[in-house]
């Protein structure tokens, strides 16, 4: 990989010679805003405790690198498909900065008729008493960080919300005018039993949120809580009952008429998140702020994908002078990408359209990849059809090491 110290408005395609692709897939905007109140134990995202963070100035270095993106070639006269601003935690910006980014893009790229607009919520009470603003500035779907409504596990998660809170944050964002809600659950937690998660899991359904998502706790490299895990290990669920776990809620939501349309990922009919969607089919998006990432796509098949500077501060004086703020940036071959689009659509419950990938990459999935495939659908874990390629009910719980056999 490539570390770019410095990108000045000569885009790093004139230095390396690669040639851009305009594409023709939709164009996603994400904006990563990294302060948080307090940074959880599990937590492995790019996200930074101040007192007082630079609101004004990072909201400037945001604006001046939207600025510089709309000229490049590849996103030029795009439109955008959809917005998501991510953290962090985004309920903690005024609602001033999220609306001077939303009006900044607009004015850049314009956004598509029925644009999704997202914003992730803490649901303490600070940030729920923005939720009518944020509405106001042209936010359209909310996704509440609940991970839980039992207190003890609330605490074991070191959130700084008690389930009160959560259930009057989802109230609250129905009285803001919010029609389009998800809510984050987490299961797999230490001593935690099925019928706990299933309560929990109830509570949401009965809430009447548009979508769930409802993800395993993962306990990741370089976090405080695989610190703590590797001198005293955690009492976490045994294979079999996370198993069990992940099927029930499928069936649990199934039966309350959420679509299952990822791995970890449930909505109301024809409310899926848009934004989400569009990375796991290798849409184009531009990320900016601190460590936030993007790709986009170039003429040999392959594409180009970056990231930028972590920490706030030296990403606000970057993108401030330069407009651009990137740390790393990467070509991947036109195999390498069709291999990584491959293993992205696998996690959607429609898998890998075999027609649009042959249109993009120029080759069947199936017939190209055969060598990984051929075991698992020897198992029937994985599905083959003349349109698609996806996995199998027994085949989701071992989603990762399925579509990661492309790689």
């Amino acid at each position: 990989m490539k570390i770019l110290n410095r990108i000045t408005t000569k885009w790093f395609y004139n230095n390396a010679h690669v040639h851009i692709l305009k594409s023709t897939t939709p164009l996603r905007l994400y904006v990563h805003i990294p302060f948080c109140a307090h940074k959880c134990h599990y937590c492995d995202f790019n996200s930074h405790v101040r007192n007082q963070p630079a609101w004004q100035q990072y909201q400037q270095a945001l604006l001046h690198e939207l600025k510089q993106w709309a000229s490049h070639p590849s996103f030029k006269g795009k439109k955008l498909a959809s917005l998501f601003f991510g953290g962090g935690t985004p309920s903690l910006a005024p609602a001033s900065l999220i609306s001077a980014v939303i009006e900044m893009a607009e004015q850049q790229f314009g956004l598509s008729e029925q644009c999704e607009i997202s914003l992730e919520a803490n649901p303490g009470s600070a940030e729920a008493e923005r939720f009518q603003a944020y509405h106001k500035a042209g936010i359209n779907r909310l996704s509440i960080g609940v991970q839980s409504l039992d207190r003890m596990e609330l605490r074991w998660l070191e959130r700084i919300h008690n389930p009160e809170e959560a259930l009057n944050a989802f109230q609250m964002a129905r009285s803001a005018g919010f029609n389009n809600i998800n809510l984050d659950l987490m299961f797999g937690l230490p001593k935690q039993t099925l019928a706990q998660w299933q309560q929990t899991l109830q509570a949401a359904i009965q809430l009447g949120a548009e979508h769930l998502s409802c993800y395993q706790l993962t306990v990741e490299a370089h976090t405080a809580l695989a610190a703590k895990h590797a001198q005293t290990p955690y009492p976490l669920p045994d294979d079999e009952l996370a198993l069990s776990m992940f099927h029930n809620t499928r069936k649990q939501l199934a039966h309350a008429d959420y679509h299952a349309y990822e791995i970890s990922n449930f909505s109301r009919p024809t409310l899926k998140c848009q934004h989400n969607d569009g990375y796991w089919q290798y849409d184009d998006y531009i990320g900016i702020g601190a460590g936030a990432a993007g790709k986009w796509n170039n003429i040999d098949g392959g594409v180009t994908r970056y990231s930028n500077i972590r920490t706030p501060e030296r990403y606000i004086e970057e993108a401030s002078n330069c407009g651009t703020a990137i740390n790393s940036q990467e070509l991947l071959s036109h195999e390498a990408a069709a291999a990584e689009a491959c293993w992205l659509a696998l996690r959607r419950t429609d898998g890998l359209d075999r027609i649009a990938f042959k249109q993009r990459f120029g080759f069947d999935a199936a017939e190209h990849f055969s060598s990984a495939f051929n075991p698992w659908v020897t198992q029937q874990m994985l599905l083959v059809d003349k349109h698609s390629i996806y996995l199998s009910a027994s085949g989701l719980p071992l989603a990762d090491m399925i579509s990661a056999s492309v790689l």
